[in-house]
Protein backbone atom coordinates (compact mmCIF):
# COMPACT_ATOMS: atom_id res chain seq x y z
CA UNK A 1 0.00 0.00 0.00
CA UNK A 2 1.11 3.51 -0.66
CA UNK A 3 -1.22 5.08 1.86
CA UNK A 4 -4.52 4.59 3.65
CA UNK A 5 -6.96 6.97 5.23
CA UNK A 6 -10.33 6.53 6.87
CA UNK A 7 -13.43 8.41 5.93
CA UNK A 8 -17.04 8.28 4.86
CA UNK A 9 -18.47 7.17 1.50
CA UNK A 10 -21.61 5.91 -0.16
CA UNK A 11 -24.12 8.41 1.15
CA UNK A 12 -25.86 11.61 0.23
CA UNK A 13 -25.29 13.64 3.40
CA UNK A 14 -23.34 16.81 2.65
CA UNK A 15 -20.00 17.00 4.52
CA UNK A 16 -20.50 13.98 6.80
CA UNK A 17 -18.75 13.78 10.15
CA UNK A 18 -18.63 11.03 12.75
CA UNK A 19 -21.35 12.81 14.74
CA UNK A 20 -23.40 13.60 11.61
CA UNK A 21 -22.69 10.67 9.32
CA UNK A 22 -26.17 10.41 7.81
CA UNK A 23 -26.37 7.57 5.30
CA UNK A 24 -22.61 7.27 4.72
CA UNK A 25 -20.48 4.24 5.56
CA UNK A 26 -17.23 4.33 7.49
CA UNK A 27 -14.57 3.11 5.10
CA UNK A 28 -10.86 2.95 4.35
CA UNK A 29 -9.49 4.48 1.17
CA UNK A 30 -6.39 2.70 -0.13
CA UNK A 31 -3.80 4.05 -2.56
CA UNK A 32 -1.82 1.20 -4.07
CA UNK A 33 0.78 0.54 -6.72
CA UNK A 34 -0.68 -2.01 -9.17
CA UNK A 35 2.87 -3.03 -10.08
CA UNK A 36 3.33 -4.30 -6.50
CA UNK A 37 -0.17 -5.47 -5.55
CA UNK A 38 -3.17 -5.97 -7.80
CA UNK A 39 -6.73 -4.91 -7.16
CA UNK A 40 -7.62 -8.60 -7.08
CA UNK A 41 -5.05 -9.19 -4.32
CA UNK A 42 -6.57 -6.31 -2.35
CA UNK A 43 -9.98 -7.93 -2.74
CA UNK A 44 -8.56 -11.21 -1.38
CA UNK A 45 -7.23 -9.33 1.65
CA UNK A 46 -10.63 -7.71 2.14
CA UNK A 47 -12.48 -11.02 2.06
CA UNK A 48 -10.09 -12.42 4.66
CA UNK A 49 -10.47 -9.43 6.95
CA UNK A 50 -14.20 -8.99 7.49
CA UNK A 51 -17.39 -10.95 8.14
CA UNK A 52 -18.69 -11.03 4.57
CA UNK A 53 -21.63 -13.34 5.37
CA UNK A 54 -23.25 -10.73 7.62
CA UNK A 55 -24.70 -7.35 6.77
CA UNK A 56 -26.08 -4.66 9.01
CA UNK A 57 -29.07 -2.41 8.41
CA UNK A 58 -27.04 0.50 9.79
CA UNK A 59 -25.41 2.31 6.84
CA UNK A 60 -22.51 3.54 9.01
CA UNK A 61 -21.27 0.00 9.59
CA UNK A 62 -22.30 -1.86 6.44
CA UNK A 63 -19.88 -4.13 4.62
CA UNK A 64 -19.10 -2.56 1.27
CA UNK A 65 -16.58 -2.47 -1.52
CA UNK A 66 -16.51 0.94 -3.18
CA UNK A 67 -15.25 0.84 -6.76
CA UNK A 68 -13.94 3.67 -8.94
CA UNK A 69 -14.54 2.30 -12.43
CA UNK A 70 -16.18 -0.50 -14.40
CA UNK A 71 -13.05 -2.66 -14.36
CA UNK A 72 -12.93 -2.55 -10.54
CA UNK A 73 -16.68 -3.30 -10.36
CA UNK A 74 -16.28 -6.34 -12.60
CA UNK A 75 -13.31 -7.62 -10.60
CA UNK A 76 -15.18 -7.13 -7.32
CA UNK A 77 -18.26 -8.98 -8.61
CA UNK A 78 -16.12 -11.81 -10.01
CA UNK A 79 -14.21 -12.05 -6.74
CA UNK A 80 -17.45 -12.11 -4.74
CA UNK A 81 -18.91 -14.82 -7.00
CA UNK A 82 -15.74 -16.91 -6.73
CA UNK A 83 -15.83 -16.63 -2.94
CA UNK A 84 -19.44 -17.80 -2.88
CA UNK A 85 -18.55 -20.74 -5.14
CA UNK A 86 -15.54 -21.68 -3.01
CA UNK A 87 -17.27 -21.40 0.37
CA UNK A 88 -20.89 -22.22 -0.49
CA UNK A 89 -21.88 -19.15 1.55
CA UNK A 90 -23.82 -16.09 0.45
CA UNK A 91 -21.66 -12.97 0.50
CA UNK A 92 -23.58 -10.02 1.94
CA UNK A 93 -20.97 -7.35 1.19
CA UNK A 94 -22.34 -4.63 -1.10
CA UNK A 95 -20.43 -3.55 -4.20
CA UNK A 96 -21.19 0.10 -4.89
CA UNK A 97 -19.66 3.01 -6.80
CA UNK A 98 -17.69 5.67 -4.96
CA UNK A 99 -19.61 8.86 -5.50
CA UNK A 100 -17.62 10.80 -2.94
CA UNK A 101 -15.18 10.23 -0.12
CA UNK A 102 -14.93 12.54 2.87
CA UNK A 103 -11.87 12.30 5.06
CA UNK A 104 -12.74 11.40 8.66
CA UNK A 105 -11.67 13.60 11.54
CA UNK A 106 -8.01 13.60 12.55
CA UNK A 107 -8.57 11.53 15.68
CA UNK A 108 -9.74 8.61 13.50
CA UNK A 109 -6.66 8.63 11.24
CA UNK A 110 -3.97 6.01 11.99
CA UNK A 111 -5.94 5.17 15.13
CA UNK A 112 -4.06 1.98 16.00
CA UNK A 113 -0.70 3.66 15.59
CA UNK A 114 -1.76 6.61 17.73
CA UNK A 115 -2.83 4.22 20.48
CA UNK A 116 0.27 2.06 20.31
CA UNK A 117 3.63 2.22 22.06
CA UNK A 118 4.91 4.19 19.04
CA UNK A 119 2.51 7.09 19.58
CA UNK A 120 5.05 9.32 21.31
CA UNK A 121 7.36 9.05 18.27
CA UNK A 122 4.82 10.47 15.80
CA UNK A 123 5.52 14.15 16.44
CA UNK A 124 9.16 13.49 15.63
CA UNK A 125 8.23 12.48 12.09
CA UNK A 126 5.05 14.37 11.27
CA UNK A 127 4.94 18.09 11.91
CA UNK A 128 1.53 18.35 10.21
CA UNK A 129 -1.23 15.80 10.70
CA UNK A 130 -1.98 15.65 6.97
CA UNK A 131 1.56 14.32 6.47
CA UNK A 132 0.77 11.46 8.85
CA UNK A 133 -2.45 10.69 6.99
CA UNK A 134 -0.71 10.42 3.60
CA UNK A 135 2.47 8.72 4.80
CA UNK A 136 3.31 5.29 3.44
CA UNK A 137 5.44 4.54 6.52
CA UNK A 138 2.59 5.55 8.86
CA UNK A 139 0.18 3.31 6.94
CA UNK A 140 2.60 0.41 7.33
CA UNK A 141 3.21 1.17 11.01
CA UNK A 142 -0.54 1.41 11.64
CA UNK A 143 -0.96 -2.04 10.13
CA UNK A 144 1.78 -3.48 12.30
CA UNK A 145 0.31 -1.77 15.37
CA UNK A 146 -2.93 -3.59 14.56
CA UNK A 147 -1.18 -6.94 14.51
CA UNK A 148 -1.06 -7.27 10.74
CA UNK A 149 2.05 -8.48 8.98
CA UNK A 150 4.61 -11.05 9.95
CA UNK A 151 7.90 -10.62 11.75
CA UNK A 152 9.69 -11.68 8.56
CA UNK A 153 7.87 -9.00 6.57
CA UNK A 154 8.70 -6.40 9.20
CA UNK A 155 12.39 -7.33 9.19
CA UNK A 156 12.49 -7.04 5.38
CA UNK A 157 11.08 -3.51 5.38
CA UNK A 158 12.09 -2.10 8.76
CA UNK A 159 14.93 -0.07 7.25
CA UNK A 160 12.37 1.73 5.04
CA UNK A 161 10.19 2.99 7.89
CA UNK A 162 12.52 5.70 9.19
CA UNK A 163 12.73 4.55 12.79
CA UNK A 164 15.81 4.59 15.00
CA UNK A 165 17.04 1.52 16.90
CA UNK A 166 14.90 2.18 19.99
CA UNK A 167 11.79 2.70 17.86
CA UNK A 168 12.56 -0.45 15.87
CA UNK A 169 12.66 -2.43 19.12
CA UNK A 170 9.25 -1.07 20.10
CA UNK A 171 7.87 -2.00 16.69
CA UNK A 172 9.33 -5.51 16.92
CA UNK A 173 7.53 -5.97 20.25
CA UNK A 174 4.26 -4.83 18.66
CA UNK A 175 4.56 -7.39 15.88
CA UNK A 176 6.03 -10.10 18.11
CA UNK A 177 5.33 -12.95 15.68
Amino acid sequence: MISTRVGYAGGSTNAPTYMRIGDHTETVQVDFDPERITYRQLLDILWDSHAYTRQTNIPQYKNAIFYHNEEQRQQAVASKNALEQRTGKTVQTDIVPVQSFTLAEDYHQKYLLKHSALNHFLNTFYEHHIDLIHSTAAARLNGYAGGNGSREQLLREMHLLGLDDAQNKVLEKLVGK
